[in-house]
């Protein structure tokens, strides 16, 4: 199996704890953290700093796209942050731990 962390961010914590038990109950996440940050970007020429909080979604890689269409149903932002980190080791009882709590 491989593995991988996706990274997207809400607006606020409502949305990211909706999302985060979405995930969760559809079994396309093992886990998924939640962490409060400021973000600083250009949106549409203007330049924008605001508080979001950012998912850290833990999962197999081969539900990566499963999860990114998932997002894109359940987001708030017209293009939200999904970003795909490979998870190149771990230790074996928590990868288990993952394939225990996402589907075969």
């Amino acid at each position: 199996m491989t593995y991988c962390i996706i990274l997207t961010t809400c607006p606020n914590n409502e949305e990211a704890n909706t999302l985060a038990s979405k995930l969760i109950n559809e079994k396309l996440a093992a886990c998924v953290q939640l962490s409060s940050i400021t973000s600083y970007y250009t949106w549409k020429g203007d330049i924008h700093t605001d508080p979001e909080i950012r998912l850290f979604i833990k999962t197999r890689t081969r539900l990566y796209e499963s999860v990114e269409q998932f997002i894109k149903q359940h987001h708030s932002y017209e293009v939200p942050q999904i970003v795909q980190i490979p998870i190149m080791d771990g230790s074996a009882e928590y990868l288990d731990w993952i394939d225990e709590n996402t589907p075969a």
